[in-house]
């Protein structure tokens, strides 16, 4: 059956900073080549940065990181414009300098790398007004960055259906940092992925996903990033109209906006590409 097509991919080289759209991105058990290539770690607590912890991290999202050689080489485009190669000499130097904290550019977590999350003050949370501590990556192969699963996938009917439902927001894709958007068919409305979960879907000639949960959201979707407004509203209107159950967690219902994938079969992807659901038979 088909569900829709790619018109959009993104990778993110530097995790927590803002990405790069793709034509054409090549796909593995982890992810999509060069996603969340790097991370800074924080040396006074052992922790990988994220912007899910604003009061520290928060700068990240006004930084742009790109590939920009076919060995993997990134460079990132700091906030007021200046710019630098990872590989760089000084570039945790100047990291630390925006960041405030004493970093470094890594390309493999620690064991058990951790992050820390703050919950903002929003019905519908798991923890309110609080700061936690967790493992990253429990969906992805070992020695990724990824919060969870190496691919995150995000329709355009969810989008216009939270638009709908929250007509003053800029609900933007860009906000969710997914790694798929995908147009759904003319008179497709509503959350539709979350019908995902627990489905396989082909993606043009050669990838095969599993779509494992939905995608809980954080505080990240409120913070500006780029010319997008800082918005607390965009979580409390998924607060609000979209808390299905999420498999990873016990089934609990928590704010979700996208699904979550893995990787059974890589390949190339390409806009444009049909994403098509199949049966175990196929």
């Amino acid at each position: 059956m088909l569900l829709g097509r790619v018109r959009d991919l993104w990778r993110y080289p530097v995790k927590s900073m803002r990405g790069e759209p793709l034509d054409t991105a090549q796909v593995s058990e982890r992810g999509i080549m060069y996603d969340r290539g790097y991370a800074l770690l924080d040396r006074e607590t052992g922790k990988i940065a994220s912007a899910k912890r604003p009061r520290l991290w928060g700068r990240l999202l006004q930084c742009r990181a790109q590939v920009v050689f076919t060995d993997g080489a990134v460079r990132i485009e700091l906030a007021d414009g200046q710019e630098l190669l990872v590989s760089q000499d000084d570039a945790d130097a100047v990291l630390s300098a925006l960041t405030g904290r004493s970093v470094r550019l890594v390309r493999t977590p620690p064991p058990a790398a951790e992050i820390e999350r703050y919950w903002p003050d929003v019905d519908g949370l798991q923890m309110r007004d609080t700061v936690t501590s967790g493992r990253i990556g429990q969906g992805a192969p070992d020695g990724t960055f990824f919060d969870y699963a190496p691919l995150h996938l995000l329709t355009t009917a969810t989008l216009a259906q939270l638009q709908a439902l929250y007509p003053r927001g800029q609900v933007d894709p860009r906000r969710f940092r997914p790694n798929l958007v995908i147009e759904t068919p003319e008179g497709t409305h509503g959350f539709v992925e979350n019908e995902w979960v627990g489905r396989t879907l082909v993606i043009g000639a050669e990838v095969r996903l599993r779509v494992t949960d939905p995608s809980p959201r954080c505080v990240v979707p409120t913070l500006p990033q780029g010319e997008l407004i800082a918005d607390i509203g965009i979580l409390r209107a998924v607060a609000e109209h979209n808390r299905p159950p999420v498999p990873a967690l016990d089934g609990a219902r928590l704010p979700s906006l996208g699904v979550y994938a893995s990787v059974e079969r890589g390949g190339v992807i390409h806009t444009g590409d049909a994403v098509v659901e199949i049966t175990a038979e196929q």
